[in-house]
């Protein structure tokens, strides 16, 4: 299937729900976007500890999700569409099942490498106005995944998407969330799925849950 750019996103933190804590989640269509290696610089994070930087600065996510969303809970206030979860790069054509690690998207002159799931959190109750959707999304794999800058660039809403896959031996996205999600996965597995491209973080938390099923 033909991988579709459908949006581009930005936006601003601003306080969130119950307006205690701000988020940059809401963003806004825009016709452009200038891809660095911290990610777009139309673009804000409010909490760099979980969201932006190096590893994580490009958020993608499949528009497929949303009619399954909508689905889910469909009494929801939430606008299910295109940017309404905070991505900055709404594409169709291409989910978790169908990319690896350190893939390659080309976008237009960008090259992006994906680098980790997103793990869903509060600010996704938030934003949809109902309790549960964050961990029906992490129970389901709708996660959607950063990416970093390899090669950054000025993209537009009319520029071509292309996938470029560097290890065909490398793990799924969806993979890597099923291993997880196991109760007593194979440690082994575990440590395989701890690829290079993956970030440190993941690396640390596959690791860890390796060596605590290996001494049990």
């Amino acid at each position: 299937m033909q991988i579709r750019l459908l949006g581009l996103f930005a936006g601003r933190a601003a306080p969130l729900g119950d307006g205690s804590r701000p988020s940059a989640i809401v963003k806004a269509a825009v016709p452009a976007l200038t891809l660095g290696a911290t990610g777009p610089l139309e673009d804000e994070q409010a909490d760099l500890r979980v969201h932006g930087g190096v590893d994580k600065a490009v958020h993608c996510f499949p528009s497929e999700h949303y009619a399954r969303l909508a689905a889910a809970f469909p009494h929801a206030p939430a606008a299910w569409g295109a940017g309404f979860l905070g991505e900055n790069l709404a594409l169709a054509g291409l989910t978790e099942g169908g990319l690896r690690l350190g893939d390659r998207l080309l976008v237009g002159d960008a090259v992006l490498e994906v680098s980790q799931p997103r793990s869903p959190c509060w600010k996704i109750d938030a934003r949809a106005g109902e309790d549960g959707v964050a961990a029906h999304i992490d129970r389901h794999h709708l996660t959607g995944w950063y990416c970093r800058v390899l090669q950054g660039a000025r993209i537009d809403a009319a520029s071509e998407v292309r996938l470029q896959v560097v290890d065909p031996a490398a793990p799924t996205l969806l993979e890597l969330l099923q291993a997880m999600a196991e109760h007593r996965p194979d440690p082994a597995h575990l440590r395989a799925l701890a690829v290079p491209a993956l970030t440190a973080a993941w690396r640390d938390k596959l690791h860890r849950r390796a060596d605590w099923l290996a001494a049990r």
